[in-house]
């Protein structure tokens, strides 16, 4: 994964999202109980949150990621998913925007300056970056799916995932191109596609089928 990465789902969400009107904004996402206006919301409200850890960090300074804390997080999403479709893409194009004019300022020493999202550094942060955009876009629901999701990312989501795999299972994903495994105990192996996989792995519509019983997963980390 690298900043191209990035700056690729970036354009490919705000090139998704350039024709909103108000029908689209007040559609169903692929999230129960979200509108694309609720996302939409949250992908703003992260990016701007994600400024702040990218700017403070090469400055030397720790900031919180939302203040408030996650409660004031989650009323910010409802309180502006409801806003004009106008509103909603210019909030999100800027604060994308702004989110990557801040990652471009990043020096290759900078990588390990630490930020308190996840209390992890900006390396981490780029990921989270390239998690949060993928995986939201295709959670619009407008005609991008986890089918687009690369082979690298699907092999960091799973990682990054892999709290998820109850005790007492050895989960075995296995797709035509790669077998990944986690955990120990009781064998349970999967067989589709890579993204199909994933995206089930990830709480997501498998966009194609998956072979096998599919255990109940443990929340995301």
């Amino acid at each position: 994964m690298a900043l191209n990465d990035v700056r690729a789902i970036a354009d490919q969400l705000l090139a998704l999202t350039a024709g909103l009107d108000e029908d689209t904004a007040r559609g169903d996402s692929v999230l129960p109980g979200w509108t694309r206006g609720h996302v939409i919301t949250h992908l703003a409200n992260f990016s701007e949150a994600m400024t702040r850890q990218v700017e403070e960090a090469l400055q030397g300074r720790l900031i919180e990621v939302y203040d408030g804390g996650r409660p004031a997080r989650d009323a910010a999403i409802e309180s502006g998913a409801h806003r004009p479709a106008a509103d909603l893409k210019t909030h999100l194009t800027q604060a994308v925007t702004t989110l990557m004019t801040s990652w471009e300022k990043v020096g290759p020493t900078d990588w390990p300056l630490p930020i308190l999202h996840r209390n992890s550094n900006l390396a981490a942060g780029l990921q989270a970056t390239w998690r949060e955009l993928t995986i939201h876009t295709s959670d619009l629901n407008l005609g991008i799916n986890p089918a687009t999701w690369s082979e690298d990312f699907c092999l960091h989501l799973l990682d990054f995932l892999r709290p998820r795999t109850p005790d007492n299972i050895h989960l075995i994903l296995q797709s035509p191109t790669t077998t990944w495994e986690n955990g120990t105990g009781e064998e349970v192996e999967l067989a589709g596609a890579l993204t199909d996989l994933t995206a089930w792995y990830a709480g997501r519509p498998a966009p194609g089928p998956i072979t096998g019983s599919t255990p109940e997963l443990l929340p995301w980390p």
